[in-house]
């Protein structure tokens, strides 16, 4: 699922680098879809529930920065997020799991809070991947997400980068509301009878390592700024390099201080939607109940834009009842079903008819091979 799914277009996009970069209007796109999904998916994932889903609209979210980057020419950006996100968010999506196992198969923030006592190993490796994935430095979605928003701002335009800007707020909120709605607070759940409990070291020795790789991993493509050399830049670059030389616009922004300033206005952003998420949730502890006084805006991203609604009104159902009347009861019951069930009969009564002539009585059978006999006596007779 992760290869063939979720990343094979960031490949084959980066792959096909010379080609999209010939065709500026088609980056243009690439880029616009990048953006459009980032912030869309971000929007979904603030209001969700359940721990997994809200690290499944992330990853679709963080799926339209790579393709952000990769829309403005900075296919080294786009790949080197792949490579953050890989392990940090698959330390978090471990990490939810240790914590549904540890909930009795519960998957519901709603139910749980309290657990960073119960859990210790599985909270400070997710807390981790969240500080990454939230884009705090030095961990490693730090160095690839603020590559990929000075990119879209120096080859693209203010307006992309306002774009990935405000879904790294949403996404460091969200993120830290999830944090605090499973690991802090009272617990919501009965501890006195359903105690959590750590995982055994076969699952969180993943985590430990994920962790790890989310931390440091980062300096492999560190930004020019820092002159510290770009491995990860320089390993990919006889695949990337001459796509990227094509797709730099005449006049991009090449200023070593206006990108240490965007650096800071981005961790100023990571730094804003935390606190923001520490406001709300570490403190009051805000549930479902509450944010439902937010009112329809509350529904309208709760229920994820009603995509899935849309889609089967829209797509579902009208395929459904055009199978339903059509397909299944005119061609498959009355033209297939007829056709072959009219065969049957057909040769249902030929076998009833010749059937007859087995009669079980010689005589008969002795009378029709005369018959028989004289017919063909007859014919050679004749011609």
């Amino acid at each position: 699922h992760a290869a063939t799914m979720v990343t094979s277009g960031i490949f084959l996009v980066a792959r096909s680098n010379i080609l999209f970069a010939l065709s500026p209007t088609t980056l243009g796109v690439v880029a616009a879809i990048g953006a459009v999904t980032a912030i869309f998916a971000a929007m979904i994932g603030i209001f969700q529930n359940d721990i997994k889903k809200v690290l499944a609209y992330s990853t679709v979210s963080q799926l339209g920065y790579m393709f952000l980057a990769l829309g403005v020419g900075a296919f080294t950006a786009g790949v080197f997020h792949v490579v953050t996100h890989a392990f940090f968010k698959a330390c978090l999506f471990l990490g939810s799991g240790a914590v549904i196992h540890a909930m009795h198969h519960e998957q519901d923030m709603q139910k749980m809070g309290g657990l960073k006592k119960f859990l210790p190993i599985t909270f400070w490796t997710f807390f981790l991947a969240t500080l990454a994935i939230a884009g705090i430095p030095p961990f490693a979605g730090f160095f690839s997400k603020d590559e990929i928003l000075w990119q879209a701002f120096s080859r693209g335009s203010i307006v992309l980068w306002l774009i990935g800007a405000l879904a790294a707020l949403m996404t460091a909120f969200y993120m830290f509301r999830l944090v605090f709605l499973t690991f802090y607070g009272k617990p919501r759940f009965d501890a006195e009878h359903h105690p959590p409990h750590e995982v055994d070291w076969k699952m969180w020795l993943p985590l430990v390592v994920l962790a790890a790789l989310a931390t440091v991993s980062g300096f492999l493509a560190m930004p020019s700024v820092f002159h510290a050399g770009n491995a990860f830049e320089s390993w990919l670059s006889p695949v990337l390099e001459r796509g990227e030389q094509i797709s730099l616009v005449a006049g991009a922004a090449d200023s070593v201080g206006l990108e240490w300033g965007l650096m800071a206005v981005s961790v100023a952003i990571a730094l804003t939607g935390i606190l923001f998420a520490i406001r709300v949730y570490q403190r009051k502890q805000t549930l479902a109940k509450d944010e439902a006084q937010l009112g329809a805006g509350y529904q309208l991203l709760h229920n994820k834009f009603y995509v899935d609604e849309i889609y089967d009104k829209t797509i579902i159902q009208p395929i459904f009842n055009f199978s339903n009347s059509f397909l299944w009861k005119i061609i498959d019951v009355k033209i297939i079903d007829g056709f072959v069930n009219g065969l049957a009969h057909i040769t249902e009564i030929g076998s009833g008819t010749i059937r007859r002539i087995q009669t079980g009585i010689a005589q008969n059978y002795a009378v029709l091979i005369v018959v028989g006999l004289l017919a063909v006596v007859g014919y050679l007779v004749m011609f």
